[in-house]
């Protein structure tokens, strides 16, 4: 069982997206519209970028440029060095919902998930696709059916990580060379998928609900479980070897800190977009794990 959890910034509306990077941690707050990072201990916190149409996943291309996940009007922003942001890639064509988490490969592409329906305003739960958005800002449909792709990673062997957040799993995908995805599989399965596309009958069937996730030295998965008030550590195939509950609902997470074995957390009361815009409860947490990031 990993350390108590112990809350390192807080007064945000609801954070997402949290990385590791240049010795900072990185973080999306949906309706202050910041990006914001600090250091391990939460202190010199500072705003990175300011997206008016809602901040979601995070990653770097590799010149070092910041990429970032503008979620109402489907496009991925790129943060110029004299620190100006501009269109990297438009999805408004392609996302069928909001945008949301992003990973992003070696070579600079980055993978997108989007909702796939209108969740906050109560629409019936229907799959997405995921998309990859070239260097040069071109983007291909990966993925079809995909039911709310979330948190996402590439594990050192080429693989493709995807939470699905109503889809009770975690799917993995081969990475090609020219950036394709092949060999569709599950990599771990918590219960079948809902029987209901109403989104509450929908949750009440879901036994995990993956959302953000990070990948450890072990090559395990932290995972957010968005309606179980737990981060849990799984392992291919299933298994949860480890879990945390920190008194509120996680919603991402991502290792990190001088040693790799500091695990951050982004928690919330819940995810209701009128509910969180209204209130600043939501907060940046650290716990103490045995086995540091991969």
């Amino acid at each position: 069982m990993a350390d108590t959890a112990a809350t390192l910034i807080d007064g945000f509306s609801f954070l997402e997206g949290p990385r590791w990077h240049d010795e900072r941690i990185w973080l999306s707050d949906f309706y202050t519209h910041q990006v914001v990072s600090a250091r391990e201990d939460g202190s010199d916190l500072r705003v990175e970028a300011t997206v008016p149409q809602q901040p979601s996943g995070l990653g770097w291309l590799p010149d070092g440029r910041l990429l970032v996940v503008s979620m109402r009007d489907r496009r991925i922003l790129r943060r110029e060095p004299d620190g100006t942001l501009v269109t990297h890639a438009d999805l408004s064509g392609h996302a069928t919902g909001h945008l949301n988490d992003m990973v992003v490969d070696a070579d600079g592409r980055a993978y997108a998930g989007n909702f796939g329906f209108d969740l906050m305003g109560g629409a019936p739960l229907e799959p997405a696709s995921l998309h990859r958005a070239d260097p040069d800002g071109t983007v291909t449909e990966v993925a079809t059916e995909v039911w709310f792709p979330n948190g996402s990673v590439i594990t050192a062997d080429g693989v493709l990580l995807v939470n699905e957040t109503f889809g009770n799993r975690v799917t993995a995908f081969d990475l090609t060379k020219d950036g394709r995805l092949a060999d569709r599989r599950t990599w771990a399965e918590f219960g079948p998928l809902p029987a209901d596309r109403e989104i509450e009958k929908a949750l009440a069937q879901i036994s995990v609900a993956p959302d953000g996730c990070c990948l450890d030295a072990e090559g395990a998965l932290w995972i957010a479980d968005a309606t179980g008030g737990r981060l849990v550590r799984v392992i291919e195939g299933g298994e949860i070897v480890d879990e945390v509950r920190p008194g509120t609902q996680p919603f991402a997470c991502a290792l990190g800190g001088s040693d790799g074995r500091t695990l951050f957390a982004c928690v919330a009361p819940d995810f209701h977009e009128t509910a969180r815009k209204a209130a600043r409860e939501a907060r940046l947490i650290a716990v103490r794990v045995a086995v540091p990031g991969a």
